[in-house]
Order: C-alpha cells, then structure tokens, then sequence
C-alpha cells in the first residue's frame, strides 16, 4: 500500500524475508464494472451470468462466523452420513474377505508344529511337520485377493481401503496399507519394504530387512494372527517392483503367514500383464467384487437427499448438473460429494434465511437463540419477501404463513421422498438407477385437468382401458414410465413382496399408506380365489384356468399402476412449495464456476474490485483508483483504460499522479508560511520522490506478469507491455 500522507520512506530492501510479493486479493463476489468517461479500447465485462449484486445484498449485513458455524454442523452430519452409507454398501464384502483370510491363514497354519510349544521353546520361526514340508516347500505360494472396485479414478477407492483395513484389524488381523506411490522403480522393493515395516513394527527402519519382519512375528503378543498387505491400485505399480515383492513375500511365506490384498480396477489379467510368470506362478488369488459406482450413489441418494432430506437439499437445475457432473467423471464419489458440498456453502452463504437449516430438528420451528422465531420481526418480514410465500397466502399474517407454510413444506418433502422410494421400489426389477429416477422426478410439471380427473376414477375404482391412463405428462421411456409398465407385468408374488415394501415406505403419508392397504387386501383376497380354483381344478380344463387367472392378474396389476400413475401425476414441483428457496439449492450457474472454475476472470475481477472486498475505510469512498489501494490494484485499474499495448510512460505518469497527488494551492501557502507553529501543526508531508514510485511500478508490473495479464516489453517496441488476458 501507499496512502497518501504517509512519510517519505526509501525503497524497501528485498532480501530472502521480504521476497513476500502477495500479487493478489483472492475475493467472494466481485461488482459489475464502472462506467468511464475516459479512454477505453478494451475493458473487461465482469457481468456475470447470475446475478451477483443481488446475491451480495443478500448477504450482506449477515455474520460470516455465524453462517460458518451452521455450514460445518450440517455438513458434518451429511459426511457422517455418507461415511456410514459407504461402510455399509462395502460391509457384506469385507465380511467375505475376512472370511477368506481366517481360511487362508488356517491353510499357511497346517503345516506348522504345535506352534504353543514352539514360542516356548523360543523357537523364531514356525516349525514345519515332515509330512507338510515337500508341500509347502515346492508351492510357495501367497495368497492373494483381487477386490475389482470398477471404478477408473482411485481417489474413490483409498478410503475403501482404508475402511477395510480398519475392519480387518478389529478381527484381529495385523494390517499394513501400502499405496501405489511405494511401489517406484525410484525407490524400487527396498522403499516398499521399508514403509512395510514401519507400519507393522512402529518404529523407523533405516536398512529394510525381512528377517525384523519375522523376529517381530515371533514375539508373544504378535503371534498367531494373520499379516496381511493392502495395495491399493494394483495399475498403477511398478511392475518390476511389485513382481520383486510379491517373489520375497512367498519365499517367507510360511515363517511369515502373509496375505495380500489387491485392487483391480479393470481385469484379472492385469496382474498377468503387470508382473512376470515367475511372479505370477508365486499367486494363488481369489477374487471379490466390490459396490458399483452406480449402487453407491444411489446409497447415497436415498441416505442424503430422501432420508436425511430435512434440511439441505437442491433443485432440479442443481441436479442435473450434478448427475451429468458424475457421469462425466467415469463415476467418481468424491467429486459429486465435493460438489454437493459447495452446493450447501453457497446456499448458506447467498440466504439470509439459510439459519434455518440448523433449526430443522426442532417440530415446532420455535427455537433459536432461546427466543422464538415467531416473535422476530424481522425474520418474518424476510420470510413474507420470498416469491414463494407472497405466491402462498398473500392475505394471511406472519403467523399463519409461518406455521401453514412449514407444514406444507414438510408435508410435501415426506410426500415427495415416500413416492420417489416407492418408485425405486418397482425399478430394481430391471436396474433403473435412484439417480436417474431422482433427476426425473425433479423435473416433472404440474398436471392437467384431465390428469386430476383421471385420478379422481381411479380413486372410484372406476375401470378404463390403459390408453386412456397413459396421459401426455408421463414421457415415454423415462424411468417412470418404465416403472409403470414394471408394475403391469408383475406376478403375484412379486406384486405382494413390492405392496409389503410400499406399505413400509409409506409409514406416516396418509395418502398412499391407506391406498396400500387396499391394494394388498386385494391381493390377499386374489390370492384367496386362486387357492379355491385350484382345489376345483378337477373340474375345469388347464386352458380356461390359465385364461382366467391372467385375466384377474391383469386387472389387479392395472391398478396399481393407475394408482401409480395417480400419484405421480398429483406431485407439485419444488417451485410451488413454501420456503423452497431456503432449502432448494438451485443456483447452477455459481456451482459451474466454482466447480469448473475461471481463474484468469477471477484475478481480474478481484483486481478491479478490491475495495469491495477489504472494506477499509481510506477505500471505500469514490469509484476510482485511489491512492490508498494496493499498488497493483491501481496499476491494473489504470491499464483498462489502454489497448492492446500499453504505453510504459503514460502507464507511470498515470500510476504518479493517483499515489503521489500534487500539493493544492492552500498546502502549498501552509507550507510557505513564515510562522513556525503553524508549519509545526501541519502533518501532511511533502512529496514523495521517483525513485519510491518507480520501485512500486515496477512491482506492480512485476506481479501482473506473475499472474499472466501481462506481457513484458519485447526488443521490437521496449517501450510497451502487452496485454494477454481480456476476460472472457
């Protein structure tokens, strides 16, 4: 900085403590751009997509440690929750690894001698019996799990493993995890060994030895439990390495009872293609097949966004990119979770009314700092601005728009997530995807008059032919449809399991609890009839018997999926619903830029806009560059006002006349005045000279080309810098 009025100081001394340039301000929103008189050939648009300054008004005025606060206890129960979905998807495997690894220790244990007496007798090694000795000595062989995580980035699969080297040590098993980074040909089999050891003996070793390895093994409180070896990502070794490894694990084997786990994440011949034959002849593998990328998602769909949907959720736009987000990553969790966590940040941060969220647990939505919501004025006053509530009840007090308007809310949530469910239900017969369902669901319209009709005989119990059902609001192919023509085809057992399930899902939503019921009575009672038919198959034919039974199933089947149908139709979209703008995030614009990103736009936005941003109080008046800005700041507000090139001198001159202004004619009379005191009382001081200002230039200059807007002076036109960044 170089306010004005400050002392004249020489130029700073740059050594290895001062090398600090700090080029620029990283900033949260940035202004649209001032209008100019002056000259301008090419000025950046900072005008965004989305309305910023209204978002910056939004906020503003709002405690930044409170909405921290709230962000970090809500995302902290959904990382919770995605933690245990993941642990659980992943938990029927790591039983069946554990499994195989007490049989395959059992097998390495059979060739042993009374392995007791042998720690007694401080014996360091396990003793072989003679009848398992040629075996064991001409096999050799390591046993070796090859766990398939299906997924093509990793990042997803080290927490994976991870959790199942947790699972393992609490059953007992002496655990190391390697990565795929301790298998170099840099460091080659002595750099993996080394890290081996350490995490099994606790302490550093500076020369790998596998005989420590087998000292330790044989100490009392080590003894008796498998040792087993986590590898990641198997592609991603060095084959020669990993070859060399696996070649000295088996040759100790027996005295060492090593079990090796692997991931794959393509095929079973990558280890074929990865390691040498004599590595390969040394495996004895098994193989285990993890969740799908695809199956843990919708885990974490239905724990997230439909079980854990009372706060947090997002809106259609939001979810679409979100799915389109995964799919264009080849699956990848954590970058849908990181996605859905700068999901909830910017909500939290652009709505004043995001405080709520906290607040979701308490039924009566009475609570907040030990007084009552109701009895804030101006907490109601900002939930009656919404669009939602003004479309609501446009005639009714704080009060009644309050409480009538959270009950809507969380009646149709409870609605909505119960008939979502209910349609993944009928989709697992042919494997249609929570996520895909999901995204159509958001996106449905309210239906027609002859929708509503529709429902209103089908609730009579009226008959109509199918065509009829099929309305232009239920898109042909998607995953509703499909889901209806599931329920159609249906047999009656498979109808009666789904109605079960239907009626648990359905637990508190009156709506379609009682409409199960029925359905299931029906059943029960069709169920009833062909029981009667069959004990009166004697005297009816096969043919009529067949014919009659597909009639009834028919029938049955057909209402269901009119009720289906029925349901579907009657969702309203999340736009209709009260309060949905505090609990819908539905920005998409905000999350593309803060998930794809655009680096060069944002230096430049927070360059021009600094002000905004430090809020000191030599800035925050006037619109122009100042003298108490950051040196940079002024340089590049100041290089706005060229083209292409920049001329160097005009560019200093420009930059001189904003951070040393020329005295006024009234300092100037102060300072020629021949009293002392006054001279004395006066604290401006004088004119600071070139030298200061053109180091400053020069850093200025400097960090603009650290950052890549500019280009320095070339020997064709030494007087002139170019310009290499004009927005987008």
């Amino acid at each position: 900085m170089s306010p004005a009025g400050v002392p004249l100081v020489p130029p700073p001394i740059y050594s290895a403590d001062n090398n600090n340039l700090q080029p620029f301000f990283v900033l949260h929103q940035a202004t649209p751009t001032r209008k100019s008189t002056g000259k301008i050939c090419r000025r950046i648009d900072l005008s965004s997509k989305t309305s910023d300054a209204n978002e910056k008004a939004t906020a503003e005025g709002y405690d930044d440690n409170a909405r921290l606060k709230n962000f970090r206890f809500l995302w902290s129960e959904i990382e919770s929750t995605i933690t245990d979905v993941l642990r659980n998807v992943n938990a029927g495997v790591f039983e069946k690894i554990d499994e195989w690894v007490r049989k395959s220790f059992h097998a390495i244990r059979v060739c042993w001698v009374d392995p007791i007496s042998a720690i007694q007798k401080k014996i360091h090694c396990p003793v072989l019996n003679r009848l398992s000795f040629d075996s064991a000595v001409a096999s050799r062989k390591l046993f070796t799990a090859l766990v398939f995580t299906k997924n093509m980035e990793f990042v997803d699969d080290i927490i994976t493993f991870v959790d199942l080297g947790v699972h393992l040590r609490t059953h007992g098993c002496h655990v190391a995890n390697l990565t795929s980074l301790d298998f170099s040909s840099k460091n080659g089999v002595g750099g993996c060994l080394k890290t081996l050891l350490r995490q099994f003996l606790m302490v550093g070793i500076d020369a790998p030895d596998i005989s420590a390895l087998a000292s330790w093994y044989t100490e009392s409180e080590n003894y008796g439990n498998p040792l087993v070896v986590i590898i990641d990502n198997v592609e991603r070794c060095s084959g020669s390495v990993l070859a060399d490894f696996i070649i000295l694990l088996s040759e100790w084997a027996i005295k060492i009872p090593t079990i090796l786990i692997v991931g794959v994440a393509t095929t079973v011949d990558v280890l074929r293609n990865t390691l040498s034959s004599n590595a390969c002849s040394r495996i004895s593998s098994c193989e285990f097949t993890l969740g799908t990328p695809a199956e843990r998602m919708d885990a974490i769909i239905e724990a997230v966004l439909l079980k854990h949907s009372g706060s947090f959720s997002v809106g259609k736009q939001v979810m679409s990119f979100l799915r389109s987000y995964f799919l264009h990553h080849d699956g990848t969790l954590t970058l849908f979770v990181r996605a859905l966590k700068i999901s909830m940040a910017q909500q939290l941060y652009a709505e004043h009314l995001s405080f709520l969220l906290t607040k979701i647990a308490d039924e009566d939505s009475k609570c907040f700092g030990g007084e009552s919501i109701l009895s804030q004025e101006t907490v109601v006053k900002q939930a009656l601005d919404l669009p939602s509530i003004q479309r609501f009840c446009q005639s009714s007090s704080g009060d009644d728009v309050w409480v009538c308007g959270w009950s809507k809310l969380k009646q149709f949530r409870n609605l909505w997530n119960s008939m979502v469910m209910c349609l993944y239900e009928v989709g697992k017969y042919q494997k249609i995807t929570l996520l895909d369902l999901y995204c159509e669901m958001l996106e449905r319209e309210l239906c027609n008059s002859k929708a509503s009709d529709h429902c209103q005989l089908a609730k009579d119990n009226r008959q109509s032919s199918p065509d009829e059902h099929l309305l232009a609001c239920l898109q042909k192919g998607g995953c509703v449809h499909r889901a209806i023509q599931i329920v159609r085809d249906l047999s009656g057992a498979e109808m009666a399991k789904l109605l079960k399930r239907w009626k648990i899902l359905s637990r508190g939503i009156t709506e379609i609890h009682e409409k199960v019921k029925e359905l299931q009575s029906l059943v029960a009672l069709e169920d009833k009839h062909s029981k009667r038919d069959l004990n009166e198959a004697t005297r009816k034919s096969i043919a009529r018997k067949y014919v009659h039974e597909n009639k009834d199933k028919s029938a049955l089947n057909e209402k269901v999926a009119i009720f289906l149908e029925c349901m579907v139709r009657d969702m309203k979209p999340i736009e209709s619903i009260p309060f949905n703008e505090i609990f819908f995030f539905n920005n998409v614009h905000t999350l593309q830029a803060a998930l794809i990103g655009d680096p060069r736009r944002r230096i430049q936005a927070d360059l021009l806009e600094s002000r905004n941003f430090l809020k000191c109080s030599c800035c925050k008046n006037g619109s122009g560059p100042l003298p108490s800005m950051h040196d940079t700041s002024i340089m590049y507000s100041l290089a706005q006002e060229h083209g292409d090139y920049i001329n160097i001198h005009e560019w200093f001159n420009s930059f001189r006349a904003i951070v040393s202004p020329p005295c006024s004619q009234a300092k100037k009379r102060l300072k020629l005045s021949p009293s002392p005191k006054k001279r004395k009382s006066s604290k401006e001081p004088g004119r600071r000279n070139d030298a200061s200002i053109q180091a400053e230039f020069c850093r200025a200059v400097t960090e603009l080309q650290i950052t890549g807007l500019l280009r320095l002076p070339s020997k064709r036109r030494p007087d002139y810098v170019q310009r290499v960044a004009f927005g987008i």
